[in-house]
């Protein structure tokens, strides 16, 4: 079973220096990508990595939009970008320009954004989304590759809009403890269960990532009524922001869906066990993975590419 989740596993996880990448320099990155695929060089492309080809594109590709392919192998024809400031939410890391994605993912953050501030969240700091044409990334993500996953800080938003310079140097905060078996309770609290079930709890969602830690504490904590709790998965990271993924759209035919989460609220010691041993709490780095080349993407993926 396919997981494709928003962090990679450790043996091939980037440094954590490679999280923020220097600020898009779009008009040149544009047209050095343009002057990279044209004819004859547009047939030539199919063993470059996908990441370099996807992270140079700095505009959708036109037409109605469409998820192609796998969450980790896929593209985004046709995206709509999410407005950098909401009534309830603000865009970070601006210069990633990584706000994209399908609407129904911008309708679920619109609506986690509502019903987490009535539940007593400020609002929401939106990570990272999609590229403008989806795909895979430079830095930072397995999937994220067809518009269907976004990350939203487990850091409140402030009550003033944050500048672009703020949007860039501001970090999230870990809720994670040192010792990785429990939250920080210094910083922990009820309103983080409260935006976690509200990210749940909307029907589009069929996965919240979070970090075992945060999984286990919301296991002690969650109450009587745990339905939502099916939809959050522990995985790798997610020490400072949760992940959140909506199902294919209807009538997506070329959006491969993943596979339903098992049943029940994960909380049993054999679901929690194995992310709790100590070479999964503290692994070694491994070889890092080498780079998806164009050719594994889906075939539709070279033309929403390379459409101007």
């Amino acid at each position: 079973m396919r997981n494709g989740a928003d962090s990679l596993p450790p043996a091939s996880r980037p440094s954590s220096r490679s999280r923020r990448p220097p600020r898009l320099r779009t008009g040149l990155a544009a047209l050095a990508f343009m002057a990279f695929i044209s004819a004859p060089r547009a047939t030539e492309i199919e063993n470059e990595p996908a990441r370099d080809l996807f992270g140079a594109v700095s505009k959708p590709s036109p037409g109605s939009p469409r998820p192609i392919g796998f969450f980790s192998k896929g593209c985004l024809a046709g995206a709509v970008q999410l407005p950098i400031t909401g009534e309830d939410w603000q865009v970070m890391r601006l210069s990633r320009n990584r706000n994209w994605g399908m609407p129904a993912l911008l309708r679920t953050i619109e609506h986690i954004a509502r019903d987490a501030h009535r539940a007593g969240w400020p609002g929401l700091l939106i990570g990272d989304m999609s590229q403008p044409r989806g795909g895979p990334m430079k830095t930072g993500h397995a999937s994220h590759q067809i518009g269907l996953d976004v990350d939203i800080w487990l850091t409140p938003m402030p009550s003033y809009v944050l500048t672009p310079a703020e949007r860039e140097e501001m970090s999230a905060v870990n809720v994670v403890a040192p010792d990785r078996l429990t939250v920080d309770r210094s910083v922990w609290s009820p309103a983080h269960l409260a935006l976690i079930k509200a990210a749940a709890e909307q029907p589009e969602t069929t996965r919240v990532f979070v970090n075992p830690a945060i999984k286990k504490e919301l296991c002690r904590t969650a109450g009587s009524d745990r339905g939502w709790m099916t939809k959050v998965r522990p995985y790798w990271g997610h020490d400072d922001h949760i992940h959140v993924r909506i199902a294919c759209p209807a009538g997506a035919a070329s959006c491969e869906e993943q596979e339903p989460p098992p049943e029940g609220d994960g909380c049993a010691e054999k679901d929690l066990a194995y992310w709790f041993q100590p070479e999964v709490l503290h692994p070694t780095p491994g070889k890092p993975r080498p780079p998806l080349p164009l050719s594994a993407l889906p075939g539709e993926c070279r033309s929403v590419l390379l459409e101007r």
